[in-house]
């Protein structure tokens, strides 16, 4: 005997401008990737979300391949935002070398950074990624204005960059899972780094 699917979750539908639809639906689809990852992303099931007929979202969007493309780019810009704002910190000495590891870290975890960088994965769409490649750069550059005598700045920088980076995106993919397995406490991953990352920045 198969296991009978839930009813969707219907909003009471409600007339909208065409801004107010594709925003509303833009942010609907952002909490079913989030909550139930990219498979729930349907028109049926975002519609459903927000009130709004699978008609209705194909007219706003054009298709289900348009909707997924247009909330990756907005996703990557607010990623790309959230990133602005922490290389703004790193300039004015508000944000210590160490505590980018909390910032990173939050921005893939809390603000659905790792879920959007493994759904970009899987579906090779890696060109909405160019705006995160200009400011991962310019982290870089805010972190080395720090460090104006380290030797070999660029490249130690690169490599710190590089290592949270990614290890934010597999804690917020798989961390929760793995830390469970190892018995370590949710900010496991966070505090091994926060001990690696001042051998980077020692000189010589």
């Amino acid at each position: 005997m198969t296991e009978k699917s839930e009813p969707l979750v219907r909003t009471k539908r409600r007339k909208r401008s065409p801004e107010e639809a594709r925003r509303e639906a833009l942010a609907g689809a952002r909490r079913l990737l989030l909550d139930e990852g990219p498979q729930a992303l349907t028109l049926a099931r975002v519609g459903a979300a927000i009130g709004m007929s699978h008609t209705n979202i194909i007219h706003h969007f054009g298709s289900a391949g348009a909707l997924h493309s247009d909330l990756m780019a907005a996703m990557v810009r607010d990623l790309a935002e959230e990133l602005d704002v922490l290389i703004v910190a790193v300039q004015s000495g508000a944000v210590a070398p160490l505590a980018i590891v909390d910032q990173v870290f939050d921005v893939y975890d809390k603000g659905g950074g790792g879920h959007l960088a493994a759904w970009i994965s899987m579906e090779r769409e890696f060109d909405h990624l160019e705006p995160i490649g200009q400011a991962v750069n310019d982290l870089v550059i805010a972190i080395e204005s720090r460090f104006p005598k380290l030797q070999d700045a660029d490249a130690r920088i690169r490599s710190v960059v590089l290592l949270v980076a990614i290890a934010a995106f597999g804690d917020a993919v798989i961390g929760p899972n793995l830390r469970g397995m190892l018995r370590q406490k949710p900010d496991a991953m966070r505090q091994i780094l926060a001990r690696m990352l001042p051998l980077f920045f020692l000189a010589g």
